[in-house]
């Protein structure tokens, strides 16, 4: 309930906000003027907390250890995969998923091990804001959102479906599912550290790079790598989206 009306209250800003208009303004990111003051308060705690947390687990850790971690992290998002690929009628995709998420639970020490790579099951990745796209729901409006940063008005819209498909959710003990949540989130942004220091190194624009690479990124996943000749294509020499 709490992540259904957070949800309702960014599609709230969402409607109230001005919009951006002018020459260089463009049609995908009507909402530029918050969605950079959103950029910034989240780069702000990200240099201030974040990143240094981030650093410091990426430092004391070794490198099996958060290996072990990401496949654990993966390996539930194979379960909730095998359901996306099902919706989407995606059936080799889903047996696949399906494969992955048994073999490394039951022979991978709850995922720790990614034995099902070593197999070359092959990992479709999906979510609910990419089975909204494969039935023709656009990506709508960009939007960052206070602390998860990249996203869209239908990807928001699907954040309450794929928190509920996070096998993570259905952990009992309040403790330790935050705790898994806390370590899935920070693990994630330690492998990005590299990414985000080149970022910072070479884009003089570092909003609109982020932006022109998500929109893009997500456009792919939608479409699996194959969008169709009318899908809006994203301009990232003059952050204009051509038409």
């Amino acid at each position: 309930m709490r992540r259904s009306s957070w949800a309702l209250l960014v599609l709230a800003i969402f409607m109230l906000s001005g919009c951006a208009s002018g020459p260089n303004a463009n049609s995908r990111d009507p909402l530029e003027p918050f969605n950079r003051s959103m950029y910034r308060f989240n780069d702000t705690v990200d240099r201030a907390v974040v990143k240094p947390v981030a650093t410091a687990y990426r430092d004391v850790l070794p490198s099996p250890v958060r290996t072990g971690v990401t496949n654990f992290f993966a390996n539930l998002q194979d379960a909730w995969s095998f359901v996306n690929n099902g919706l989407q009628l995606k059936g080799e995709a889903a047996g696949n998923s399906l494969m992955r998420f048994s073999v490394n639970t039951f022979l991978g020490l709850g995922g720790l091990l990614d034995i099902a790579s070593e197999m070359q099951i092959e990992r479709h990745s999906e979510d609910f804001g990419q089975t909204l796209g494969h039935w023709g729901v656009g990506a709508g409006p960009y939007l960052v959102l206070p602390l998860l940063g990249p996203s869209t008005l239908r990807d928001t819209a699907a954040l309450p479906v794929d928190a509920q498909g996070n096998l993570v959710s259905g952990v009992s003990d309040v403790s330790t599912r935050n705790s898994l949540t806390a370590l899935g989130l920070l693990n994630r942004r330690a492998r990005l550290l590299e990414a985000t220091s080149i970022l910072d190194q070479v884009a003089l624009d570092p909003y609109t790079f982020t932006r022109d690479a998500f929109l893009q990124g997500r456009q792919n996943d939608v479409y699996d790598g194959y969008p169709p000749d009318d899908a809006e294509p994203v301009d990232s020499v003059n952050g204009d989206s051509a038409k």
